[in-house]
């Protein structure tokens, strides 16, 4: 048992880490239950992802009108949005491979988390760690690079600041860069290279970074088929 803590409290039982992943979920049919702000940034950052996305809500003007709003519908790359005003089926989470609860309805999210659980499919109730089976990290993208922060729901509003934190030290370029070494692993695997045979690490220690971040893209390509080029 650890020891109280200065407020005299038992603190909480150590919790398991989380297990980082990226889920491929674009085509992938995703339910986000609620109408509201909270359900529009899970509708919006599943549409990035371009998911096969349905919110279900009695009222939905809010999520809808934000979401019309920023030009997540307008900007739709993947399946349509599929919005269906009504109340929340029981048992119709299993119909989906991903589930958000964000209805603000304690009563409503539990029914939601318990259906999903007990058909075996992911789900996430907003702001309630408890009833999660995953989390939903802050995430910054450039590119195909993403970063994101979790902090097992302790706090989303760290996790947003650290992730802010970490894209101002990185820099937009960095889409660009790993783009250009992409192109390069592609290049090595059709001369029939080996990719872990190249020191990426020193590459990204030296010039490289910078060359891309000012914009000298020429340069950086000449710097990395002379970091390939066979001994």
């Amino acid at each position: 048992m650890h020891p109280p803590g200065p407020s005299g409290r038992q603190p909480p039982l150590e919790q398991a880490p989380l297990f980082p992943v990226g889920l491929a979920l674009e085509g992938r049919a995703c339910l986000v239950v609620g109408g509201g702000r909270v359900a529009a940034r899970k509708v919006a950052a599943l549409l990035r992802c371009r998911a096969r996305v349905t919110l279900v809500a009695p009222e939905a003007h809010v999520a809808l009108g934000l979401l019309s709003e920023q030009g997540v519908i307008q900007a739709i790359e993947g399946p349509p949005l599929d919005v269906q005003l009504r109340p929340y089926a029981a048992g119709e989470a299993a119909a989906y491979r991903l589930v958000v609860t964000a209805t603000g309805h304690p009563d409503v999210d539990a029914e939601v988390h318990r259906d999903a659980e007990e058909a075996g499919v992911w789900v996430n109730s907003a702001d309630d760690p408890a009833h999660c089976s995953f989390q939903l990290p802050a995430v910054w993208r450039s590119g195909p690079v993403a970063v994101a922060v979790s902090t097992a729901g302790a706090s989303p509003a760290l996790a947003s600041w650290l992730r802010d934190r970490a894209s101002a030290a990185l820099g937009p370029w960095v889409g660009t860069l790993a783009g250009l070494v992409a192109d390069a692993r592609d290049d090595l695997r059709a001369a029939g290279r080996a990719t872990d045979t190249v020191d990426w690490a020193a590459l990204f220690d030296g010039p490289l970074p910078g060359l891309v971040a000012d914009g000298r893209l020429e340069e950086a390509r000449a710097a990395l088929a002379e970091a390939l080029a066979e001994p």
